[in-house]
């Protein structure tokens, strides 16, 4: 079992494993929030203040937090070393931000293994080596991590704010915390890691050439000869390539597991304020009605920006003009006669994103038939757009902390610290002996 583990592919399963579980028990918690099962099992049950589940959750969140895990490690250091030497070195890993680097490289297994199981594929992914000293740009990270870390990370964080909104069991009690606290630092890690460890990261005239550079790329059309470094069309395009080699078993794993995504859009459109107490599937499908709507407009325009935004721009203004001012006159008619609420805004975006981002992983999963139809320019502008959400999501805190020095002060006082900087000195004392030696020999 050892060298199953530890030789073979045992590892990346078991982390695997670890990432698909806490899929499992959210969606299933989401079921039963938006079923309305957990309700009925408060009710009947009478567990909102079990002070049984919390002590057993007590000790499960230990378990989530990796203390176990991290036993060996200190047995082994403790027996070589000395355990207050295992135990200062453990408070030491704390400090430096370990668990958010090997959560974070967890993310980065479980995507890849995951993608070579459904689509083959396999090739060496480079994970660099030595010290980085030199910042990364914005669009950078996001190329390099928004399908195996940002998407899956935006997704669990809409799970727990679902959870969070519409579930009752566990609010306002410890249970709640000690069942979460791991999802959401993951959550959190997934997120914001490549940030926290970019040096320069939070440096206020970094961040504004990051955002130039960011709205050039994502603008940029792709093209023949167009790198995945100066356009975001040739990524897209690039991304996703491994669903034109991929079979049928590939397609259909992609199709079924997009699926997940209309979860929210069924469950949500009923606890809807403007629709009452109906029940009735004729609300589903005035949700997809809605959805209808909004992509023919999104094809209206995308339609209007190749015929009229180079030729008739005033035309093309007017147009963009005349659907915002549509789009607020609908949201007023709601206020005012069916008594829309702000919970009902929240609840629409968290129930129509997902569905929209579900068509556009099926499109692309069927690409030949899209393409055949006419459809692949408005499944690109769609794509685009999500894409221009997800890293403003991104973007927007760490723009915010760019505003406060003593961030920045402290992301390099956390980056360059002692052992990190023994390092670079060595690597210097190195460089110049290796300058020494070719003086030497050309001598």
């Amino acid at each position: 079992m050892m060298s199953c583990y530890f030789t073979t592919v045992g590892f990346y399963f078991s982390t695997l494993v670890t990432v698909v579980t806490v899929y499992v028990f959210l969606y299933g918690r989401l079921y039963l929030v938006l079923s309305g099962l957990e309700k009925q099992v408060v009710r009947q049950a009478g567990i909102l203040h079990n002070t049984a589940l919390e002590a057993a959750l007590a000790s499960q969140s230990f378990v989530q937090l990796g203390m176990l895990m991290a036993l060996p490690m200190v047995m082994e250091i403790g027996l070589e070393r000395g355990f207050r030497n295992a135990l200062s070195d453990f408070v030491v890993m704390q400090l430096q931000l370990a668990p958010v680097f090997f959560t974070f490289s967890l993310g980065t297994k479980t995507h890849y293994y995951g993608r070579t199981l459904l689509h083959g594929g396999a090739e060496y992914r480079a994970t660099g080596r030595g010290f980085v000293v030199f910042h990364a740009k914005f669009a950078d990270n996001y190329r390099f991590y928004s399908r195996s870390h940002f998407v899956k990370g935006i997704e669990l964080l809409m799970l727990l704010i679902v959870y969070n909104v519409f579930g009752e069991t566990y609010h306002n009690t410890v249970s709640y915390l000690l069942i979460t606290v791991s999802m959401w630092f993951m959550v959190g890690t997934w997120l914001f890691a490549p940030f926290l460890f970019n040096p320069s990261g939070f440096e206020w005239q970094k961040i504004v050439d990051d955002w130039t550079d960011w709205n050039k790329w994502i603008n940029n059309r792709g093209g023949i000869g167009v790198s995945v470094e100066k356009s975001w069309e040739s990524w897209w395009e690039k991304e996703h390539e491994h669903l034109k080699y991929t079979g049928l078993r590939g397609q259909l794993c992609e199709i079924l597991l997009s699926l997940r995504f209309f979860l929210y859009q069924y469950g949500l459109v009923y606890h809807l304020n403007i629709t009452g107490t109906h029940k009735s599937v004729l609300v589903y499908g005035l949700s997809w009605l809605v959805i209808v709507v909004v992509l023919a407009i999104l094809k209206t325009v995308s339609m209007g920006r190749r015929r009229f935004s180079a030729d008739f721009q005033l035309v093309f203004r007017l147009l963009k003009g005349l659907l915002f001012i549509g789009f607020i006159a609908v949201i007023i008619v709601l206020y005012l006669v069916l008594h829309m609420t702000v919970r009902d805004l929240f609840a629409c975006i968290l129930a129509f994103m997902p569905t929209g981002w579900a068509i556009l992983q099926i499109a692309q999963t069927c690409k030949p038939f899209v393409h055949r139809i006419g459809f692949w320019g408005s499944v690109r502008a769609l794509a685009r757009g999500y894409e221009f959400i997800m890293g403003l999501l991104l973007f927007a805190p760490v723009a915010v902390l760019a505003w406060f020095p003593f961030v920045s002060e402290f992301q390099t006082r956390l980056l360059f610290n002692q052992a990190f900087s023994r390092g670079l000195q060595i690597s210097r004392i190195l460089a110049g002996r290796k300058k020494d030696w070719s003086s030497k020999s050309k001598e």
